[in-house]
C-alpha cells in the first residue's frame, strides 16, 4: 500500500518512475518551480485541509497546474497541492534566514519599506553585498540574519532552541506558526540533515534506536508526537498543551502525555 504523502500520483498524473506501479492517465517527469510565497500551505486536495508547509526560496518538482492548484513534489519528498499563485519560475538560493524572523526592505535602509516579512529558513539569492545588508532577489536583508547555503548550522537543537515561544500550528512549518514534526524538520534541514516531514516518518528514518540516558539532540517520539532533548532532563517540542514550542522537563513530559491519552513513548533515537 503506497504512502499518498510520498507518492506523486493522483489518477491524472504521476510521476514518470511510477509507470506500472500505479495507475494514472499520464506518466511525467515533473518540471521545477520555486515557492514564491513568504509561506505556502500544502495541502492533502485543492481546497482541502493543510498537511504541511513550505517558505519561500523552497523547491519543488510540479506534475500538474490544474484550476489554479498545482500538484506538487517538494524536496523532502513530501507530496500535496499547492496554489498555483504561490510558485514562481525555478531559482537556485544562495543564502537562508538564521534569525527567528526578518525583513526584506526596498533599500539599504532599515527605515525604508519592507517588502517581505521572513520566518526563519526562507531562502534568498544575495546579488550583492553591502556594509549591512545583502541586496537579494526580495529584497536589502540584514547581513547579520543570512546564512549561506553550503554553511548550513552544526547544531540542532540550537535551531530548535531558537524556535522557543513560536506559536503552535497544526501543519506548521515556520516562525509564524510550528508543529512539533515542523520543529524537529526546521531543526534538522538548517543542518544540512535530510529530514521527513511528519513525526511517523521521521521515527521510522531518523537515527538510531537508544536505550541510554538522554543527551541534547536526542529526538523521543510518542504515537504522533516528537520532541528535542536539549539536556539529559529537559524536551524542548511544540505541542498543542502549550499551545507553543515549550521547554518541560521529560519526566514530566513523557507522564502528561501518557496521562492525556496518547500513550507512552515509542522511540527514543539519536541523531
Amino acid at each position: 500500500m503506497t504512502d499518498r504523502r510520498l507518492t506523486p500520483a493522483n489518477g491524472r498524473v504521476a510521476a514518470l518512475h511510477l509507470a506500472g506501479q500505479v495507475e494514472a492517465d499520464r506518466y511525467l517527469e515533473g518540471w521545477p518551480m520555486t515557492v514564491g510565497a513568504e509561506v505556502a500551505d500544502l495541502c492533502a486536495a485543492p481546497d482541502g485541509a493543510r498537511d504541511r508547509q513550505l517558505l519561500i526560496g523552497a523547491g519543488v518538482n510540479v506534475f500538474e497546474d490544474r484550476d489554479g492548484w498545482s500538484f506538487v513534489q517538494a524536496a523532502d519528498g513530501y507530496v500535496g497541492y499547492l496554489r498555483s499563485t504561490a510558485l514562481i519560475a525555478p531559482v537556485t538560493p544562495t543564502h537562508f534566514v538564521s534569525s527567528i524572523a526578518t525583513h526584506a526592505y526596498e533599500d539599504v535602509d532599515f527605515k525604508s519599506p519592507e517588502r517581505h516579512s521572513l520566518p526563519f529558513g526562507a531562502r534568498v539569492i544575495a546579488l550583492d553585498e553591502r556594509r549591512r545588508f545583502y541586496e537579494t532577489n526580495l529584497g536589502f536583508v540584514p547581513k547579520s540574519h543570512l546564512r549561506e547555503v553550503a554553511r548550513p548550522f552544526t547544531d540542532p537543537a540550537t535551531v530548535a532552541q531558537l524556535h522557543f515561544g513560536v506559536p503552535y500550528l497544526w501543519g506548521g512549518n515556520s516562525s509564524r506558526g510550528i508543529d512539533c514534526s515542523g520543529l524537529i524538520s526546521a531543526a534538522l534541514t538548517a543542518c544540512g540533515i535530510d529530514c521527513p516531514g511528519d513525526s511517523d516518518m521521521q521515527r521510522d528514518a531518523l537515527g538510531v534506536a537508544c536505550d541510554a540516558p538522554y543527551e541534547r539532540g536526542d529526538l523521543l517520539f510518542w504515537d504522533g508526537h516528537v520532541g528535542m532533548m536539549v539536556d539529559a532532563e529537559t524536551l524542548i517540542h511544540a505541542n498543542a498543551h502549550h499551545m507553543a514550542t515549550v521547554y518541560e522537563p521529560v519526566e514530566r513530559a513523557v507522564l502528561r502525555i501518557e496521562a492525556q491519552g496518547d500513550g507512552p513513548v515509542t522511540a527514543h533515537k539519536r541523531l
